[in-house]
């Protein structure tokens, strides 16, 4: 390590660059991976909330919420206990002269069911809504008036729920009344689905899915983690090739000084242990002044962004960039086990 710290100390400029490049590419990587969990956190943040272990959908409804509809005759049938509760689900816009129109989950619940006991303020009376906050940077605040799709009932804002999202669009929670008003649906279809705190709820006139399943089949939902991850995948790995080239060619510049060093009587060990140390205090200095670009950039960007960076995920891309710097340093080792000092030396 001492030789390794003299070299980048006397060639500042030479390993300032190789810094500079696993700095923006930790960056970069960073970077994607906020974005990356801040869309998934967008998809399933509403849903993560209701404190639900399985979840019973109209056999017919493909693993989708939205497309659920349960009749009273089915719901009869369950004989549901406090650990189950009833909510519903539909596509609105929600108008208001402060904004422009905006597309919504309109989520009902079941006022005494245990997901809304866990909302705050959750609404007791039809008409009463409560939104997600993005909708504050629009200007509403409590007591607004909304309308919801094309029905001249008007909604009053009561309050706002902190992250409520399902599939990047923002929830609306209001009475299962309502929900049955705006999906407009017969008065015998009187949920949407039914949700239980139990793991093993079984419903044998419906199809019964963990809450996982509920999640991996939200449109888009697998594509876009899939998408990213290929992403941050092809970009280890073109890290991984770009300090693989840049060691290669610093050591072939230093093969005369390696040749001194081994007619010196310096093992080749010594050598290949100084490049490998080299190559990881270059990549924590590159990871720290790539971590503090992300921070700095995530100040700057604005809050409509979805960024979320999650210590765990950050350390294990962290981790990963490290691994493929040292990778990296072992592309040259075998130069390295080759030098001959007579004729490096004498070249």
């Amino acid at each position: 390590m001492y030789l390794a710290i003299k070299e980048i100390k006397h060639e500042k400029l030479r390993y300032g660059m190789i810094i500079a490049m696993i700095a923006l590419i930790s960056w970069l990587i960073f970077i994607l991976t906020g974005l990356a969990q801040g869309l998934g956190n967008q998809n399933t943040a509403a849903i993560d909330s209701w404190n639900f272990k399985s979840i019973a959908l109209n056999k017919d409804a493909d693993v989708n919420l939205r497309q659920s509809l349960i009749t009273s005759e089915q719901i009869s049938a369950l004989h549901l206990t406090k650990k189950e509760t009833l909510l519903g689900q539909a596509s609105v816009v929600a108008k208001h002269k402060k904004m422009k129109n905006t597309s919504a989950n309109f989520i009902g619940l079941e006022k005494n069911g245990f997901i809304a006991k866990d909302i705050k303020d959750f609404p007791t009376k039809s008409g009463d809504v409560l939104l997600d906050d993005s909708f504050k940077r629009s200007g509403l605040k409590k007591g607004s008036k909304i309308k919801l799709n094309s029905e001249g009932k008007t909604f009053t804002v009561i309050g706002f729920v902190d992250d409520a999202k399902i599939n990047i669009s923002p929830v609306i929670y209001g009475t299962m009344s309502d929900w049955q008003s705006l999906r407009n649906v017969p008065e015998n279809f009187k949920a949407s689905a039914v949700a239980s705190q139990k793991e093993d709820f079984k419903a044998n006139n419906l199809s019964t899915y963990s809450k996982q399943k509920l999640i991996d089949n939200l449109p888009g939902y697998e594509a876009q983690n899939a998408t990213f991850g290929l992403m941050i995948g092809f970009l280890l790995v073109i890290s991984l090739i770009i300090m693989g080239v840049f060691q290669y060619i610093i050591t072939i510049q230093k093969l005369t000084n390696f040749a001194v060093l081994r007619a010196q009587g310096i093992p080749s060990s010594f050598l290949v242990k100084n490049t490998i140390s080299q190559a990881f205090l270059l990549g924590v200095i590159g990871l720290v002044l790539g971590t503090l670009l992300t921070f700095i950039c995530s100040l700057a960007i604005p809050s409509s962004v979805p960024l979320k960076f999650e210590p765990l995920a950050m350390l294990l891309v962290g981790f990963l960039l490290l691994i493929a710097s040292i990778l990296g340093s072992l592309v040259p080792i075998r130069t390295i086990l080759k030098v001959d000092p007579a004729n490096a030396i004498g070249g």
